[in-house]
């Protein structure tokens, strides 16, 4: 695999992973109550740091008196976001290998 191909490959899968959970939401607020607006709007949150009582993932701190250090990353899957993945996956292997 080409780096060029690998560049592509991992800007789509970031990209495709934002519209899909974009799409997903909006679609989803659309719909009417039921296991479909529950399949395109439900998502799970995976993240660094420390989680408080409610479901939002906080960043940990390190706080150095002079310095304050804060880390985090959250990603937030939903059903939609996953397909376009697989979809971009599917394209991927179709045009490049």
């Amino acid at each position: 695999m080409k780096r060029q191909e690998l560049t592509f490959l991992i800007v789509g899968m970031i990209l495709a992973a934002a519209a899909g959970g974009l799409i997903g939401d909006l679609v989803g607020s659309f719909l009417p109550d039921g296991a479909i607006k529950t399949l395109f709007k439900e998502s799970v949150e995976i993240g660094l740091g420390r989680t408080a009582d409610t479901k939002a993932v906080e960043p940990l701190s390190l706080n150095l008196y002079a310095l304050t250090l804060v880390f985090g990353l959250t990603l937030r899957i939903n059903f939609v976001s996953v397909l376009f993945v697989l979809l971009l996956f599917v394209y991927f292997r179709w045009w490049y290998l």
